[in-house]
């Protein structure tokens, strides 16, 4: 049983709490901590595209260091002046690789989110409370891989009359491109439409309907819900206590790390490694029932 076998309140409520984690979290250890699980367990679930996809962040969050240090001059530790004659701190860097490797692991944490929520998921936690909502995120979760299909299909019949976006020289692949993107865009609106107009005729917006569900709030989910609240009680008690905060203006001042705050910081690094953990563990049981099923000779 994987993460995606789980309730889906139960996703939910892990993943607000880490996204919501590495959003507010600008500590070093806690956001190392986050990023590298949700590296790890991106690359678990989604294989060498989320790999690739990973590794392809990394410059961007360099480059956006580099960009906010060269207009952002808060600190007391100069570098070197930049081009126009503005300096450059070592306190606006280092914040600037921390505003990139936050806007980075929420970008990799929203993948596995992807890979775990299904549309059934989506009707099933918004169904009753927001109705329209619901009938958004399911679209809208449904629409990406159907985009990504109806591409390939585009470029693929674009290719057969010499416009296909890796034909020709720059301008003409330029302009190829932005022709398949305007097919795309056109064969978007009608599918989102005609999408939406089929399930209102279903009476999805309706109030008070009813909907089958296979999902059951079983011991499992229970076990599951109990270790994330309790791993999340150990953070707030970091929190509470202040060791979550760090100071970048004028100078870059933390808390020292104390035997207490490696507490906490193993109570995050839990919850982060929670659904891969789980992952990991069942495919162990799985290979070690298949084990014992084979016949000995």
């Amino acid at each position: 049983m994987g993460f995606e076998r789980c309730h889906p309140a139960v996703n939910f409520i892990y993943f607000g709490a880490v996204i919501a984690g590495m959003i507010g979290f600008v500590h070093p250890i806690f956001l190392a901590i986050s990023f590298l699980c949700a590296f790890a367990y991106s690359v678990k679930r989604n294989g060498g595209k989320a790999l690739l996809f990973n590794l392809l962040l990394l410059p961007l969050v360099v480059a956006f260091a580099l960009y906010y240090s060269s207009y952002h001059h808060f600190g007391v530790t100069v570098i070197r002046q930049n081009f126009i004659g503005n300096r450059m701190t070592v306190e606006a860097l280092v914040y600037g690789f921390v505003l990139g490797f936050v806007a980075a692991g929420v970008m990799i944490w929203m993948s596995c989110v992807y890979a775990v929520f299904s549309s059934d998921k989506v009707v099933y936690l918004f169904g009753r409370l927001s109705p329209r909502l619901s009938l958004f995120l399911a679209i809208l979760l449904r629409m990406v891989p159907r985009i990504k299909k109806e591409a390939r299909k585009i470029n693929m019949a674009q290719r057969g009359i010499g416009r296909g976006i890796d034909q020709g020289n720059l301008l003409r692949r330029m302009r190829n491109g932005l022709r398949i993107l305007s097919m795309l865009i056109t064969w978007t609106i009608e599918s989102l439409t005609s999408a939406s107009e089929s399930m209102q005729s279903r009476g999805s917006t309706l109030r008070g309907r009813t909907a089958f569900s296979i999902y059951r709030f079983d011991n499992r989910d229970r076990a599951y819900v109990i270790t994330t609240f309790a791993c999340l009680t150990v953070t707030m008690m970091g929190v509470m206590l202040r060791q979550t905060d760090m100071q970048y203006d004028p100078r870059i001042v933390f808390n020292p790390i104390t035997p207490m705050s490696c507490l906490f910081y193993l109570g995050y690094a839990v919850l982060c490694l929670m659904p891969l953990a789980l992952e990991v563990w069942t495919e162990y049981r799985f290979r070690r029932a298949r084990k014992g099923l084979q016949p000995t000779a």
